[in-house]
């Protein structure tokens, strides 16, 4: 594998059980269960490790009531992760599922967009409902990363490593990025939470937590400009990516899967 080319791990920490109209922008008229997973990523080669969100907690989990299924640092573990090893984290937005276990890397450099930290650290942040989906241990922890030099910002589009960029598309956080990774398949785009669910991207519907309407819906044409087809997406918290990819390797199933990989549809 050439050092621009990567295999990308999926892998599944918790979940929790929804119905379909908490999943969409003003609700959706069939009240059946459509549940939620929560993913981190880790990007390597023979070069480097970079780690796509950090996820969060077991007590923030209990907090905000999601079932943890395996903690960050033990899916690390289940796919023979040194955490030691990790070069690069980058933070897709600072919402508490992608930038918690924010002591589980001590060593990582963090790449954010100006924007999302301004945001989580502005005016909007008086306000409780827009503040809602930020935990304040998560941005404090990125502001003392930031006075310890460990922190790389973008403004829109920006090169992490060799076969790694990142992408502004904002609409469901000030500053979410998402990330074009270089694969043995080609370009892969790790959508995070600009669509949350293939349904999302598919039909031109929005997910419920929103900043701006009108850049979340734009997102969707940056990330079909990125990537070569919709099987070189992958949406951000959808459980149905599981049933498309290979696991990881025996007794992963269902816990760690190979996006770099074909899919089966």
């Amino acid at each position: 594998m050439r050092d621009d080319q990567y295999r990308i791990h999926m892998i599944r920490y918790a979940r929790s059980d929804r119905n379909r109209p908490a999943n969409f922008f003003g609700g959706d008229p069939h009240d059946t269960p459509m549940p939620i997973d929560y993913f981190v990523w880790v990007l390597s080669n023979g070069a480097r490790t970079i780690v796509v969100d950090t996820g969060f907690d077991e007590a923030v989990g209990r907090r905000r009531q999601r079932e943890t299924i395996h903690p960050v640092g033990e899916g690390f573990r289940a796919i023979g992760l040194d955490p030691g090893t990790v070069s690069d984290v980058i933070v897709t937005h600072m919402h508490y599922d992608h930038a918690g276990n924010h002591d589980l890397l001590t060593g990582a450099r963090y790449h954010v967009q100006d924007c999302e930290m301004a945001y989580v650290t502005g005016r909007c942040m008086c306000h409780h409902l827009l503040r809602h989906p930020f935990e304040e241990e998560d941005v404090v922890a990125m502001v003392r990363k930031v006075y310890q030099g460990r922190v790389e910002f973008h403004d829109g589009t920006g090169t992490v490593a060799p076969g790694v960029t990142v992408h502004k598309v904002g609409g469901h956080s000030r500053g979410l990025q998402i990330v074009r990774v270089e694969t043995e398949r080609g370009p892969v785009v790790l959508a995070s939470d600009a669509s949350h669910y293939y349904e999302h991207i598919e039909n031109d519907r929005a997910f419920s937590v929103l900043v701006d309407l009108s850049e979340l819906l734009e997102g969707y044409r940056t990330i079909r400009k990125l990537a070569p087809s919709m099987k070189h997406v992958v949406p951000g918290h959808d459980p149905a990516v599981f049933d498309r990819y290979p696991a990881a390797g025996p007794g992963l199933e269902g816990w760690a899967i190979r996006v770099d990989l074909e899919p089966n549809r």
